[in-house]
Formats: C-alpha cells, sequence, structure tokens
C-alpha cells in the first residue's frame, strides 16, 4: 500500500516549520513501514509505504495528520 499526501502553506517558513515538526517520525516507523517527509516550496510532501496490514497504513496516516495538526495550532498561537 502507497500513500502520498501533499499539504500547502502559504509560505516557505511555515512549509518547514511543519515539515520539520513531522520529520522525527521518519525513523521511528516499525519494520515494513516507510515514512518520509520533505518540503517543496510551499509544499509538504509526506509518502507512506507500508508492506504490513492496512489497519496500521491507515492508523499511521491517521497519526500523521494529527501531528500536522498539531504543528499548525502550534504555529498559529507563535504567530499571535
Amino acid at each position: 500500500m502507497e500513500a502520498q499526501i501533499t499539504l500547502e502553506y502559504s509560505d516557505e517558513r511555515t512549509a518547514d516549520a511543519v515539515a520539520e515538526a513531522v520529520s522525527p517520525d521518519n525513523f521511528k516507523a516499525p519494520h515494513g513501514l516507510f515514512i518520509t517527509t520533505v518540503r517543496q516550496h510551499k509544499l509538504v510532501v509526506t509518502e507512506i509505504k507500508s508492506a504490513g496490514n492496512f489497519a496500521t497504513f491507515l492508523a499511521t496516516i491517521d497519526d500523521l495528520l494529527f501531528c500536522v495538526s498539531t504543528a499548525e495550532k502550534a504555529l498559529r498561537i507563535i504567530k499571535r
């Protein structure tokens, strides 16, 4: 199974902050699960590949989106 999640931000600085916030997850993936997150200009692109079961794959996507949401909320608070 494979998924690519692309998020677009208003500026590169925000995209970089979000990518950095979720990138540590790239190194904590269980066996059979591969996750990469990179910033491409104003985009944050995450690729997820899994040789495991669908529930783990789906939980990984859910966890990623939760972490992105948390990073976005923190950035909104900091910008105030």
